[in-house]
């Protein structure tokens, strides 16, 4: 076994800065609705979610062999290789957070391994049909079966909870709104913190400080743990932002439903190693328990902003890394230039972010989205679900008094002739 090269130094700390990007960038899944409700303040939310990702990291290795076994060869992978493909999914996790959009970590890693495993060895160097059944169809699948089993599930507690008292039901589902959030950040960690092991495991094989086909060690399941723990508690507040606020109005019930179906997505994924997109998974949940509410409304301007960052996910992310590979291809210098640029880059965007800093004090207020025209969806749903008890009754008061007012001061057909 070889000792450790500067090279291979280089990609653990980028992965693991990764890592680090991946927890702030994705708190969102695991808090946003707990924090929006106002089950948990958004402090503690983003705490507790930090233990049980470290906690969840420890569960698992399934999704970190799919990666460092699946993905690619890992004979023809170089450390270079690795390195270039961290860039790409970095950089595209600091733009995404930048703008506020919630895009896949999971897809910008899969991707920048993708595009820098092809720069360097061809096509040939990723194996496609791991490609296609663990990463692509789990991406098109999650959101739907958590949006479906999310809106079913809204519509479910909202039925059973009718003859409940409000304020007893309402602080029922927040305490099961916290407990399914835990569940979250939990499965988070069983799944996302095992894509940075996979990486860093694929780094020592490809360096030669690990036998091919190895297990991630111990210390490297500890230390990808404790970095995507570290971003998580810092807060991706302006992901927790759109995801709690700019998708839908959720209610405690709602958020219940939605962290509830993700989660079981989630675990289910994380037990059979597909890299599935947490990100993903909690989005669609969230629009199927807005959709779930009678009278509930998806924003879809905002929603129709997020299908498209996840569509671009994998090929931004892998164009950067096959970029960063060719420029790694000329030697040391190449690899110092795209570290510099990495540097550079991240450094900017982060001062960029400062001119409108979202915190943990104003991530329920302010910034809030204006009232959008129904959509085709939500006019149709709406059209077949009654409005709540009380609100017809409301709304038709509302309607009927201004015209009343109307008959009292405009004259009649037949006086005005």
């Amino acid at each position: 076994m070889e000792s450790f090269s500067l090279i291979l130094a280089i990609v653990v700390v980028t992965a693991l800065a990764f890592d680090f990007t991946n927890g702030f960038h994705d708190t969102a899944n695991a808090m946003a609705t707990t924090i929006s409700t106002g089950a948990l303040k958004p402090k503690v939310a983003v705490a507790m979610s930090a233990v049980l990702n470290l906690v969840g990291a420890f569960l698992s290795v399934e999704v970190a062999n799919t990666i460092s076994k699946g993905l690619v060869d890992e004979t023809g992978i170089r450390p270079e290789v690795i390195f270039a493909a961290l860039v790409g999914a970095i950089l595209w996790n600091l733009l995404t957070w930048l703008v506020g959009l919630p895009s896949s970590s999971s897809h910008a890693l899969m991707g920048g391994l993708i595009g820098a495993a092809v720069a360097s060895a061809g096509i040939g160097a990723v194996h496609g049909d791991v490609l296609v059944t663990k990463v692509l169809l789990p991406a098109v699948a999650a959101p739907i079966v958590a949006g479906v089993a999310a809106m079913l599930a809204s519509r479910l507690t909202y039925s059973l909870g009718r003859k409940a008292d409000g304020k007893a039901a309402e602080k029922g589902y927040r305490a099961g709104q916290i407990a399914s959030a835990g569940l979250v950040s939990l499965a988070h960690g069983t799944n996302d913190a095992q894509k940075t092991m996979g990486i860093i495991t694929l780094a020592l094989i490809a360096g030669g400080a690990l036998a091919p086909g190895s297990n991630p060690p111990v210390w490297v399941i500890l230390s990808a743990g404790m970095a995507i723990a570290l971003g998580t508690y810092l807060g991706g507040w302006r992901i927790i932002r759109t995801m709690g606020k700019g998708l839908t109005d959720l209610q405690p019930q709602q958020g219940f439903a939605a962290q509830t179906s993700a989660a079981t997505v989630i675990l289910a994924s994380s037990h059979l190693g597909f890299s599935l997109s947490t990100t993903h998974s909690v989005s669609g949940a969230v629009m199927g328990a807005g959709l779930g509410r009678k009278g509930g409304v998806v924003r879809w301007s905002t929603a129709t902003r997020m299908f498209v960052a996840w569509g671009l996910t994998l090929p931004a992310a892998a164009l950067v890394a096959a970029l960063a590979e060719w420029i790694c291809g000329f030697g040391d210098w190449g690899t110092a230039l795209v570290a510099v640029f990495l540097l550079a880059s991240s450094f900017a965007i982060w001062r960029i972010s400062r001119r409108e800093v979202v915190d943990h004090t104003n991530v329920n207020g302010g910034g809030e989205p204006e009232p959008e025209p129904a959509g085709v969806v939500t006019t149709a749903i709406a059209a077949v679900t009654p409005p709540p008890a009380g609100v017809s009754e409301e709304l038709t008061a509302t309607v009927a008094a201004p015209a009343a007012v109307a008959d009292t001061k405009t004259p009649s057909a037949a006086t005005t002739v």
